[in-house]
């Protein structure tokens, strides 16, 4: 197996280094504002750990933002002593039982313990007041590339996820852009640069039935919210049906006996009431209890021992699709078909989407995995519109129409206690919250972001007044999808104002945000007041 490190002299060095080991070459070239990698090999060759290091003078008042592994991780600007949780104070035989290192990147990232090493995927910035450093990966379809921060060390180290990975021929390891500037010089940079072309999605308003009766959902339920709607001055754009319509996840064409209609007769009411209709899949996961699951057991990712891969312990727990097995493929195209064609939902919320890369195939990587899945789902859903969800983000760059770019939110401010401490993708109206806001630079360049919902309502709720209000404004100030979970046919003449009036915020009302590491602030025009909104980010 090879491994190979790699060290720089300093940030600005500019070097062209080739080495040669038989049949095997790699070939460095780093100037002041690129660093790229390639290797090239005659004979199969089997990769180990690679890594580049080199150094960057950080300063004691930068703020670093790291991205996340997948759309739910914990993303947001952390000051030079900021630092990462992980699942290692969490007693492994609970981490093994619920399957809570398959969320994100627990079981092939090391996490450092240090207050001053911080790591992410894909691209990180380096802020000074309002100049910011962007480190971005141009090669991620190759394997993701994590980046270090350590500001005590004052380096950045670049590791590629590509251990036991097997290939020949050329293989491009790291090819890392620095580009300096504003925040939307550098992100229009870094996305021309990808071949990103800028979404051109308007942003959508809409309901979702998720967040009020979860999975108790009915035909019953649904006609209820549906009449909500009914004689509004401005319908939403879209009515989206969620989890709770099929007989298990995986068995997206056996529906459950709340549902005795069907989903293509609530497709047909939900587009005689004005609206276009949206349903929720998680195409790449089965659970347990599942007839797929059942029936089968081939369809199941497995490692190399022939162990089915578990994706985490929602439902009866549930297991990740191989999506190379052609009949997996048969079996999603139908689904697709079914779903689409002749239900008629032309929105596709489609979750879960990290269960198709677990773990890596002996010649594919994670992220190749990943990338040709996102192509799959791309191809199709044909013009029927894509909201991805528990989706690693850079395979998601414009193969999505809308993404969410943060955890589920939660009916308190932190979410359920016993969970806080684990992974950094358990649901949290504060931390999808600030994510709404650190992942800014995605809305409008990578697709149309979506924040999660926000309630105004008082029943079914233990977030305060204030926090509900802090939600929706930030919302609708930085999201490209504006949805609720409320039956706004309930609501009294203050909170229909209120619903009105935050329809009309966007991101042209921000006129300025501060981020320390303590705390966030958003300075924002509500028509003709002038208004301000603070975030404890601790």
């Amino acid at each position: 197996m090879m491994t190979l490190s790699l060290h720089t002299a300093d940030f600005s060095c500019k070097t062209n280094t080739s080495g040669q080991a038989g049949d095997f070459r790699w070939d460095l070239d780093c100037s002041e504002d690129r660093i790229s990698l390639r290797l090239h090999s005659e004979r199969e060759t089997v990769l180990g750990d690679i890594k580049l290091k080199f150094n960057f003078p950080f300063e004691k008042h930068d703020m670093l933002y790291l991205n996340g592994y997948q759309s739910w991780t914990d993303s947001r600007e952390r000051g030079v002593k900021g630092r990462m949780h992980s699942l290692d104070r969490v007693p492994k035989r609970i981490v093994e039982k619920y399957s809570l290192d398959r969320y994100g990147d627990n079981r092939f990232v090391t996490y450092s313990r240090s207050h001053r090493q911080q790591h992410g995927f894909t691209y990180g910035y380096v802020r000074r007041d309002e100049d910011f450093t962007l480190f971005g990966s141009l090669a991620e379809e190759s394997g993701f590339t994590i980046l270090r921060f350590d500001t005590e060390e004052n380096t950045v180290t670049l590791e590629k996820d590509c251990v036991g990975h097997h290939f020949t021929g050329d293989y491009t390891v790291f090819d890392l852009v620095i580009l300096k500037g504003t925040e939307d010089a550098v992100f229009d940079e870094y996305f021309r640069m990808l071949g990103v072309e800028p979404a051109k999605g308007k942003r959508l308003s809409g309901y979702t039935s998720w967040y009020n009766l979860y999975e108790n959902i009915s035909e019953e339920s649904i006609d209820a919210d549906l009449k909500g709607f009914a004689g509004s001055e401005k319908l939403p754009d879209v009515f989206q049906i969620d989890d709770g319509y099929e007989n298990a996840v995986g068995d997206w064409l056996v529906m459950n006996e709340r549902f005795p209609h069907g989903m293509k007769a609530a497709a047909d009411k939900i587009r005689a009431a004005g609206m276009t209709p949206g349903i929720w899949l998680a195409p790449f996961a089965a659970e347990k209890k599942s007839i797929l699951v059942r029936e089968h057991p081939d369809w199941l990712l497995r490692d190399e021992n022939g162990e089915p891969q578990m994706g985490g312990c929602n439902w009866s727990g549930f297991y990740g699709l191989d999506i190379y097995n052609p009949e997996v493929r048969d079996y999603l195209k139908q689904v697709f078909d079914t779903v689409v064609r002749d239900w008629g939902y032309k929105l596709l919320k489609l979750d879960f989407l990290y269960a198709a890369c677990l773990i890596p195939r002996r010649d594919k990587t994670r992220a190749q995995i990943m990338y040709e899945g996102m192509r799959f789902l791309r191809e199709l859903a044909g013009d029927a519109l894509i909201l991805g969800c528990g989706v690693p983000l850079a395979p998601a760059f414009g193969k999505v129409d809308y993404c969410r770019i943060g955890c589920d939110m939660t009916l308190n401010w932190l979410g359920d206690k016993i969970m806080r401490p684990l992974h950094r993708e358990v649901p949290s109206t504060r931390n999808t919250l600030l994510n709404t806001v650190y992942r800014r630079h995605l809305d409008g360049r990578a697709w149309r972001n979506d924040p999660d919902v926000f309630l105004l309502r008082d029943d079914n709720m233990k977030l305060t007044p204030e926090q509900r209000e802090k939600l929706a404004i930030i919302d609708a100030l930085f999201g490209g999808v504006l949805f609720t979970s409320d039956n706004v046919g309930a609501y009294d003449e203050a909170k229909r104002k209120a619903y009105e009036r935050i329809e009309k915020l966007d991101r042209k009302c921000v006129t300025a945000i501060r981020s320390t590491p303590s705390k966030l602030v958003i300075h924002y025009r509500d028509g003709d007041k002038k208004c301000k909104l603070t975030v404890s980010t601790r």
